[in-house]
């Protein structure tokens, strides 16, 4: 078994919003991978004194000690459980129902020597390695699926640059976060029945050789800068490493001039190498 996580701001004078963490055994066998981003408010009010890396350093933490030690609860409830005590810590200080909250996207996954199970809440990525050496993607891809009216309002904003065009998409993506109807998409913040909306699954340990989790300021490789597939990527942190990943996104970035949103964003990637 290897492991290889690296995470680095995306600006140096500011805290890193992401967290990774392995543990290795999980209850005696197997291990656990976890792999939180979170989402960076606007320069307003968000309703708790603590901040993101604040939140995430905890609401990690206590799940890898759950999906390590818990191995009878499924990783979605060991998210919802994480979630309830991440909120108990700052409840009587901050105020929980605030829409901006502090809440991050979530990669999980457990394995022991039977099966190989895995967590993906929003849009941080989890690429499986199969024996035969293929590569697939286990994506939540709810965020990349607007709605087409929200659509319509991003590409004014990318098409005028207006702050007023701007902010109404930003509202609108808003309005969608955590929507109890169902019709938006999900991030883990306060409320642990998100737990229960995200992408879950298992599949033999037999089938699997490797996982890779990213956030997404590493799946740019892919996804932004359209550098190579998944596949690609993962050959790349195979033969490279995890730095070497960051580093060519970190070099893209460089040389792009950003349509919208950060040119630079918080990056990490965790390899399990489970063979």
């Amino acid at each position: 078994m290897r492991i290889d996580m690296v995470t680095e701001p995306g600006d140096p004078q500011r805290p890193n919003e992401d967290y990774a963490s392995a543990a290795l055994p999980a209850a005696g066998v197997g291990g656990v991978l976890v792999i939180l981003d979170g989402v960076t408010p606007p320069e307003e009010d968000d309703g708790c004194r603590h901040g993101v890396p604040w939140f995430v350093a905890r609401l990690g933490g206590a799940l890898v000690e759950l999906a390590g030690a818990r191995r009878d609860m499924p990783l979605s409830g060991c998210l919802a459980a994480a979630l309830v005590r991440t909120a108990d810590t700052h409840r009587e200080t901050c105020d929980l129902s605030h829409a901006r909250t502090p809440q991050a996207t979530v990669v999980a996954a457990r394995w022991d020597q039977e099966q190989v199970e895995h967590l993906v809440l929003s849009d941080s990525a989890l690429l499986v390695e199969a024996a035969d050496g293929t590569v697939q993607p286990l994506l939540d891809r709810r965020l990349a699926e607007l709605p087409e009216a929200v659509r319509a309002l991003r590409d004014q904003a990318r098409h005028t640059g207006a702050e007023t065009d701007r902010a109404a998409y930003v509202r609108a993506v808003e309005g969608l976060r955590n929507a109890p109807d169902g019709s938006g998409f999900y991030t883990a913040a306060a409320d642990p029945q998100v737990a229960a909306r995200a992408v879950t699954g298992t599949r033999p340990r037999a089938d699997v050789r490797a996982l890779l989790a990213l956030t997404d300021g590493a799946t740019r490789w892919t996804e932004t800068f359209h550098l190579g597939d998944w596949a690609g990527l993962f050959a790349l942190v195979r033969k490279e490493g995890s730095r070497a990943l960051v580093s060519r996104v970190r070099t893209a970035e460089a040389e792009s001039v950003p349509a919208r949103g950060k040119q630079h964003d918080d990056a990490t990637v965790l390899l399990a190498e489970l063979d």
